[in-house]
């Protein structure tokens, strides 16, 4: 149990580090590394099962101490997947406000054509809104 132990350990720290370069990753890079996260978590996930199997067959003064950091890392790992997926979240929220500030930017605004010379005072009056010079 120990060694497999010790090498999930050594990869949650090594999905923390990676989780630090998400923040400063390109457009291009970002997707590579969050499906590297992903794909490291998944792993982990697999293992925190073989190792839940095996915290039960230690012997039973160990058992309680050998579950007790199972369960700590899962819920490192837990806490990480979470963190991927709100980091993905923002991501995806940000893209989607860039296109639509692009899609207004490169919209082209015309006058309204249909409304005859002088109409516009006549709504104004029959509002209350009378604006002189207009």
């Amino acid at each position: 149990m120990e060694p497999l132990y010790q090498q999930t350990l050594k990869q949650v720290h090594e999905i923390q580090s990676l989780m630090g370069r998400l923040e400063t990753a390109d457009k291009q890079s970002v997707h590579l590394v969050e499906n590297e996260i992903q794909a490291s978590i998944d792993q982990v996930f697999s293992h925190l099962e073989r190792l839940e199997i095996l915290s039960s067959k230690e012997p039973p003064n160990k058992r309680q101490y050998a579950k007790l950091r199972v369960d700590q890392l899962k819920y490192d790992v837990q806490h990480l997947q979470t963190a991927l997926r709100n980091f993905q979240q923002r991501r995806y929220t940000k893209e989607q406000q860039e296109r639509q500030r692009e899609e207004l930017l490169s919209r082209t605004f015309t006058t309204n054509v249909s409304q005859a010379p002088g109409q516009g005072v006549e709504l104004r009056a029959q509002s209350g809104v009378l604006l002189e010079g207009v």
